[in-house]
């Protein structure tokens, strides 16, 4: 009885904790749409894209993360420590019903990221049917697929491809060609696809247009990262005008393609990559300024954290009681 009441507590203050915090990132999402959406400055900005693309990440994996931050370090603890292992008090009808739809949440996540890993690999087992290996780009294999569409993907979580459209191919110069693969690594290097698994485990309602300015932000990050020169920049947009033509390809969940979203962000891509210009210096000065911050932030927080350790396992031990009677 005792395990069953540490297991059912675990899992009820999960739900509690990730719900919680989802509802307050919903909150803030609604604050700062306003200036990271398309039609604010903030995501056009060159040198932002990624750093927005961070944040909405790690906006949307919060609730997450600190519930089983909370649940794994400070609510089993306060439990194995302080519950008195000889009572054998019964689970009351609501804390078994609570319990029941913590294990249905996980079990949600879990089903919905395994049916988008199925799908996509459907969809990746249908256009590699006559695929041929092309030279590997920066160590990530390159196959040439029969399709038209996609013209250019990555896919693959823990092994990524790139595939390439034969007739994508056939249409772009030398330096088109090499600008688009360098989108598609920009994407492989950040593991983007395993960020959309994790959404995928993670969905809850209400968030869509979080993963929705994700999914901008990411693409135009990897056209940042595509491209160094204005030139570059040029055969970026060349390239997006072109396969545009093709028609935009099919949504997935697990692929980064080089023409996903809407005809219209596409040109906002493009306009982009025309207005492109050089950037500073300055942007590698505030990268490690940024990192050096986010450090001493990280260790203040670990040195607070272990010094109130004690009276938390206390606080959050009162709370259970509280919740379990």
């Amino acid at each position: 009885m005792f395990a069953a009441r540490g297991i059912i507590v675990a899992f009820i203050e999960l739900l509690i904790v990730y719900c919680s915090l989802s509802l307050a990132v919903m909150c803030v999402w609604r604050r700062v749409s306003p200036n990271i959406s398309l039609t604010g400055s903030l995501l056009l900005r060159r040198g932002s894209a990624r750093r927005v693309a961070n944040f909405l990440f790690a906006l949307r994996m919060f609730p997450l993360v600190a519930a089983l931050a909370i649940t794994g370090l400070v609510t089993v603890p306060s439990f194995l420590l302080l519950e008195p292992r000889q009572v054998n008090e019964p689970l009351n009808a609501w804390l078994l019903a609570l319990g029941v739809c913590a294990v249905a949440l996980v079990i949600y996540g879990v089903a919905n990221a395994i049916w988008a890993a199925r799908t996509a690999a459907r969809s990746v087992s249908i256009w590699t049917a006559a695929a041929r290996p092309v030279e590997p780009c920066a160590n990530v294999p390159v196959l040439r697929i029969a399709p038209r569409i996609p013209a250019m993907t990555v896919v693959g979580v823990l092994r990524p491809r790139i595939l390439l459209s034969g007739t994508a191919e056939s249409m772009l110069t030398p330096g088109e060609l090499q600008t688009t693969l360098h989108h598609e690594i920009a994407h492989v290097r950040r593991r983007d696809n395993l960020k959309k698994l994790l959404m995928r485990f993670v969905a809850f309602r209400g968030l869509s247009g979080l993963e929705a300015a994700w999914l901008e932000a990411t693409e135009l990050s990897a056209d940042d990262d595509a491209v160094s020169t204005a030139d570059e920049a040029l055969d970026l947009a060349a390239a997006l005008i072109k396969l545009s033509r093709l028609g935009m390809e099919p949504a997935g969940h697990l692929k980064a393609s080089l023409m996903d979203g809407p005809r219209s962000f596409v040109s906002i891509r493009i306009e982009r990559l025309i207005a492109w210009s050089e950037w500073s210096g300055g942007r590698a000065r505030a990268k490690g300024f940024t990192r050096w911050y986010g450090l001493a932030v990280g260790l203040t927080s670990i040195a607070a954290f272990v010094h109130a350790y004690s009276h938390l396992l206390m606080r959050v031990h009162t709370a259970t009681e509280w919740l379990v009677r």
